[in-house]
């Protein structure tokens, strides 16, 4: 950051690495030879026995700086990279966005170590804020989204990434932005592919969904965050059942099963079997998508986890390596 605060702008100042948690795990050695409970002889002993305590490996960190793709103080995303040489070949990128119900959240927290690993895995990370709501009405998060793409895009030589090779991870509300950017207009266009993490992706179906007697507190939760983005309560107009077609507008517009169409990028969708955002809100989207030609996965994690709580399961993140790599091969391969 400069001195005064401020994001610092591309081209400017020295990278820092970042400061992000230790990685859990990651231990190497262990003892050999010895008996139940680890207590071998020590080193020269008779017997030959060698013991060796466990060591935490942790990696190098990642350069990390910030910038500001708008005048507005969220439009602010976080670059993680790693050094290449000069000649070096270009690397993919992962535009992640973050999630709390269109409302909250931020661009780092939870994230940085989340990055810091997608680094390690030959990625260049960007990780970007958008403006919330009430105060910013849809479809300001989503005119967002592709502002920080285009930066993203922009500037890719600052950090060794591929312009063409872009990924957009999200989760929940997050999730439903990358899905929107991946079928807004020519999705392929804008992205290689999108990963969504209990992405709610017809915010009308999660409004329907919050008014069921059995609701979840999170689903309620929901469904009043959904009058929030638009900026109206779908079903009354001036205390007439109905819905106004100005908000209805904004909630088609809103849905990304309305926008799936040809050309569309291809896209991971996964949701924990007992997640509030229940696995219908992609299946919908994934039929939408494969009706239209376009590649779609939905993936189910046991557990009630929900968004970021997915990456819990061992299994999600080297799924989530596997698929970005096979889909930001560099062109022609």
């Amino acid at each position: 950051m400069a001195p005064s605060g401020e994001p610092v702008t591309p081209g400017t100042g020295t990278p820092s690495t970042s400061s992000t948690s230790a990685p859990q795990g990651g231990t190497a050695g262990g003892s050999s030879g010895g008996p139940p409970g680890g207590q071998g002889a020590p080193d020269g002993e008779p017997d030959g026995t060698v013991t060796a305590q466990a060591v935490m490996v942790t990696p190098e960190l990642p350069k990390f700086r910030t910038y500001a793709y708008g005048k507005a103080p969220l439009q602010r995303l976080d670059a993680y990279w790693r050094d290449a040489g000069p000649r070096a070949t270009p690397r993919p990128a992962v535009l992640i966005l973050h999630g709390g119900y269109w409302m909250s959240g931020d661009k780092g927290g939870g994230w940085k170590y989340f990055a810091r690993r997608l680094t390690e895995q030959g990625f260049v990370v960007l990780s970007a804020n958008y403006r919330l709501a009430p105060k910013a009405q849809w479809p300001a998060q989503r005119d967002d989204s592709l502002s920080a793409l285009a930066f993203v895009q922009k500037h890719a030589r600052l950090w060794n990434a591929d312009p063409r090779r872009v990924a957009v991870l999200g989760s929940s509300a997050g999730g439903h932005l990358a899905t929107q950017l991946g079928a807004f207009g020519t999705g392929s266009r804008q992205v290689r592919g999108v990963v969504a993490l209990s992405p709610p992706n017809d915010p009308f179906l999660a409004f329907q969904d919050g008014a069921d007697p059995a609701a979840t507190l999170q689903q309620i939760k929901l469904r009043r965050a959904v009058t929030a983005l638009v900026d109206c309560v779908p079903g009354t107009v001036s205390g007439v059942t109905g819905i106004a077609a100005d908000c209805l507008k904004l909630l088609d517009d809103a849905s990304t099963v309305t926008h799936a169409s040809a050309g569309d990028a291809p896209m991971l969708l996964i949701h924990g079997s007992g997640d509030f955002v229940p696995v219908t809100q992609s299946t919908v989207l994934a039929s939408a998508l494969r009706a239209a030609g376009v590649q779609a996965t939905v993936k189910t994690v046991q557990g009630d986890l929900h968004a970021s709580q997915i990456l819990e399961d061992e299994r999600t993140f080297p799924m989530i390596v596997s698929w970005l790599k096979s889909h930001l091969k560099p062109l022609g391969q």
